[in-house]
């Protein structure tokens, strides 16, 4: 098979894992002469750099084909899905190839299970051994880690790579021993476990500068939502756990997609991808917003509402606690107002220093209004009957638009 054909295969199957997060810009590429580098492309994705940086990734498995059989997975060893698999050498040429032509600043590699743990996190872990030691290369890598293999093969990945991943792929436990049932939900939080004592003791060790970082952007992992009957308010407890637990930088949500052949004990349709969206919002306020899962997803059903966002939800049960004096609150008070954001809120507060805020600043000070202001007071302003108004809700849902259809 040539190595075209095998990049369009194992870019394909690497499509799944939402822990390389997608931009979602526009095509661009330079194929025409004009310019350096492109957008597009088998197995190109966008993420973010642990400095904000939003950076292209070659984005591709070692192999897709599975020992495993997990029921929610297209690369499941039961699979009807054509296979393919690179050798080390292979991967090493295609990173730098695409790295020279300014395509990509990175690569973000995973597997499927051959052979044994052990011997898969061997060939992952020699593709960027490889790129770091023989090619000097400098560039971002990511590489997603097998649970089950020794502690020793993940400490030297560690040494290689930027960041490294291990999925908790289901919400729940039972879940995982239903669908997954070669997977151990403790044998990946014991991986997970042994990554944090790591991560720790390169931190005590950062003032050493003989002593190289070891995964210096971090860990991060992956749930899979809506493949089983897991509310929302469990997904996010479960995550506010791992956080605290485990360090993570990030945790991926990703909607589950039906797939062919598919077990019956798997959902028929998909979840609604705002519920994905949702949660990624409830997440980020939960993580810098102060909020706790209690109030996020705190309804009889445990699950968030689609049509609007999560703190303007949570605005709208608690509008005993608005309008608030945006001269007068609390930083932690105005980052709970719908629409403001950290950057917004640390405007308003620069700003008040020198003099009381008035209406017609808000738009100087680039503070969003369309959500805001019937959450909020200024010496000339007030909207209190507007809070009261049974019809809020309504006029503060997004509108259903049109799609385009990109043609």
């Amino acid at each position: 098979m040539d190595i075209h054909r095998k990049l369009s295969i194992l870019a394909d199957a690497a499509k799944y894992d939402a822990s390389c997060a997608s931009s979602g810009t526009t095509k661009r590429d330079s194929g025409n002469g004009n310019g350096i580098g492109s957008t597009e492309g088998m197995g190109i994705c966008h993420s973010y750099a642990p400095d904000g940086r939003c950076i292209s990734l070659l984005k591709v498995l070692l192999t897709n084909a599975c020992a495993f059989d997990c029921l929610y997975c297209v690369n499941r060893t039961s699979s009807n899905v054509p296979r393919a698999r690179f050798t080390v050498p292979e991967i090493v040429k295609l990173t730098l190839d695409f790295y020279r032509r300014n395509y990509i600043e990175g690569l973000f590699l995973s597997s499927g299970i051959i052979r044994s743990a052990d011997y898969t996190m061997e060939q992952v872990l020699l593709v960027a051994k490889t790129l770091r030691l023989d090619h000097g290369f400098k560039g971002y890598i990511h590489l997603k880690t097998i649970p089950d293999a020794s502690e020793e093969l993940i400490t030297e990945a560690g040494l290689y790579a930027d960041r490294l991943s291990i999925n908790v792929e289901l919400p729940s436990e039972a879940s995982l021993s239903t669908l997954a049932p070669e997977k151990d939900a403790r044998a990946i939080r014991r991986s997970m476990g042994r990554l944090r004592l790591k991560l720790d003791e390169s931190e005590q060790d950062r003032k050493s500068r003989h002593k190289p970082r070891f995964a210096p952007a971090g860990q991060s992992t992956q749930m899979i939502v809506g493949a089983d009957q897991t509310s929302d308010r469990s997904i996010l407890d479960l995550s506010a756990n791992l956080y605290g637990s485990y360090r993570l930088k990030r945790i991926y949500f990703s909607a589950f997609s039906p797939i062919p052949d598919a077990s019956r004990k798997l959902p028929l349709i998909a979840p609604p991808l705002m519920r994905e969206h949702r949660l990624y919002q409830a997440d980020w306020l939960m993580r810098f917003y102060g909020f706790a899962v209690a109030e996020i997803a705190g309804g009889q059903d445990g699950m968030l509402p689609l049509d609007i966002d999560p703190k303007l939800a949570w605005a709208l049960e608690n509008r005993h606690r608005f309008p608030l004096d945006i001269n007068r609150a609390s930083r932690e008070e105005l980052l709970r107002v719908p629409g403001f954001g950290q950057k917004a809120v640390d405007r308003l507060i620069a700003a008040r220093r020198h003099r009381s805020i008035r209406y017609e600043d808000l738009a100087s000070l680039r503070v969003p209004l369309a959500k805001a202001l019937p959450f909020i007071v200024t010496i000339d302003h007030r909207s209190s009957q507007v809070l009261d108004s049974e019809t809020l809700r309504a006029k503060l849902s997004p509108q259903p638009r049109q799609l385009s259809l990109g043609f």
